[in-house]
């Protein structure tokens, strides 16, 4: 489903974009999201400590380096595969985003994290004394991030809105692409309120990419039937329009 609301995964913080690459993995790897959840509880479990070592000053070092072992042992797991997804996903997704711009934005997405940089055993252990004095964790897969750029500037500050609606598509529909791939059906696809803030152009360019074979059954929801209408007769297709009066569905036409 791509929505209005999904823009906050490129304006609000780094954990909506992380959840975005949780998603998709966990639809596609029946494993990632138990690692995940482990993960997050041990985590939980390790800020629960420092906070009671800040509070007691009754250092555990055996109990610190359980939760230490279990957070890497996930951690890197959970690095390894975030890092092959996007390996995987971005040429899918410049594929999509160029299409819809027609080759005229330079765009990218970036996975940052702090794994990139030493073993995660190590970053922990470095970190321990910060770690002690914020009472919680700073460093891990948690902090992990994806950047997105257009022209090698933010999105979310240099972009426009077209850009960004633009991006927020080609991200939703590469996250498609694949889990029809992996799965080897057609997901359903809903497509709610999207031809705001798009130009006619683009909009052209992602109903053509939509009504291909490459995609299943698509639903298209808007305010304004004639301009489904008028969309799907410039790219010479039919589609079946149903109109919603008062919660009651009239018969498509």
């Amino acid at each position: 489903m791509i929505s209005p609301n999904d823009i906050s995964l490129i304006l609000e913080g780094s954990e909506e974009r992380r959840k975005f690459i949780d998603n998709a993995l966990s639809q596609t790897d029946n494993y990632y999201l138990d690692e995940l959840i482990i993960y997050n509880k041990t985590l939980q479990n390790r800020n629960a400590l420092l906070k009671h070592i800040a509070e007691r000053g009754n250092f555990d070092a055996s109990l610190l380096e359980v939760f230490d072992e279990q957070l890497v042992a996930c951690g890197t797991k959970i690095f390894e595969k975030r890092k092959a997804f996007i390996e995987v996903f971005m040429p899918i997704f410049n594929k999509h985003y160029q299409y819809i711009s027609n080759q005229t934005e330079a765009v990218e997405l970036v996975y940052e994290s702090q794994l990139f940089t030493g073993s995660f055993k190590n970053l922990l252990s470095n970190s321990l004394q910060r770690d002690r004095i914020l009472q919680r964790t700073t460093t891990g897969i948690h902090k992990d991030e994806l950047v997105f750029t257009i022209g090698r500037m933010p999105l979310k500050k240099f972009g426009s809105q077209g850009q960004q609606k633009s991006f927020l598509i080609a991200l939703k529909l590469a996250q498609y692409s694949i889990l029809n791939d992996l799965k080897g059906f057609k997901p359903l696809l809903l497509l709610d309120d999207i031809f705001d803030k798009l130009d006619e152009h683009r909009i052209k360019k992602l109903m053509t990419m939509v009504s291909d074979e490459d995609f299943g059954q698509i639903f298209i929801t808007d305010t304004n039937a004639s301009r489904i209408k008028f969309i799907f007769n410039e790219i010479g297709k039919t589609p079946q329009i149903f109109e919603m009066d008062k919660g009651k569905i009239n018969e498509p036409h």
